[in-house]
This record gives C-alpha cells, structure tokens and sequence, in this order.
C-alpha cells in the first residue's frame, strides 16, 4: 500500500481565535470547527480526559491544511525553551508561498508576528524570511521574484 497525502499539520495553541485570524489573515480560510472528546481521542494521542477544541484551515489551493488545537485538557504544555531556535530538533517549520512577502509581514505584525532575522534573497530566485506565529511556531514565507 502506498502514501496518499499529507492530510495535515497540526498546531496546539493558546488562543485559537487569535491563531485563527493569524492564519486568515496570511491567507488560509477557515474550513471546520469542532469539540474533541471521548475515549477514541484518549486512544489516538495517548492521553486521558482529552478536551479540545479544533479549527481546520486550508490553504487557497485546498491542497494544504493545518489543524489548530487548543486542549482544555489536559492543559497545554509549554515548549523549554519558550521560543525555540530555528535549529531545535522536531519539526522545524511550516513554510509557505506567497505573492507579496512585504504586505504579508505588514498584515501580520498586528496579529504578533516577529521576523527571526531579516528578508534575504535567494539567487534572484526569491526573497524569504523566518517568522515566529502563534504559539511560538516558526513559519517560513517565500515570494517568487525570478
């Protein structure tokens, strides 16, 4: 039996309805909402009690989603250190393509986002960036100039 897909990636965060206009305003669209619980969700994380709540988003294409969760319980756990360096084992980051990389960043500063180290270019090829989001998490974002 082979692969099919990457269904999705998920997020655990602190505050859904802020990650979730994060995520909207780069450009994903909101495409489910709902209340985990119960025994199959203790049997597939490996925890006991499990509420949560979540919120799939997709990219324009449909091809790509992230799955945003915030536990009720058991509580979140914090990452150590809180703002984990680029190079921290596990996954690294979640990159995405985007038309205008300068009004991207514009509209996301408000919702907390912060540029890890600055805009650089690649081989005239393209102009790309780190950025801390929600929850900590490294995002990626890459415009095509060449």
């Amino acid at each position: 039996m082979a692969l099919q897909r990457m269904d999705n990636v998920a997020i655990v965060v602190d505050d859904l309805d802020a990650a979730v206009a994060f995520f909207t305003e780069l450009g994903m669209q909101p495409d489910g909402r709902a209340s985990i619980e119960g025994l199959f969700a203790d049997q597939t994380v490996g925890l006991d009690g499990v509420r949560s709540d979540i919120v799939m988003m997709a990219t324009p294409d449909g091809r790509g989603r992230l799955e945003l969760t915030k536990y009720h319980h058991p509580a979140a756990v914090a990452a150590q250190p809180q703002a984990p360096p680029p190079n921290t084992l596990g996954l690294h980051r979640v990159m995405f393509a985007v038309d205008d990389l300068d009004d991207t960043l514009g509209r996301l500063w408000p919702h907390g986002a912060e540029v890890l180290g600055e805009v650089a270019e690649y081989e005239g090829i393209y102009r790309l960036c780190y950025l801390r989001g929600p929850a900590g998490i490294i995002l990626a974002l890459a415009e095509q100039i060449g």
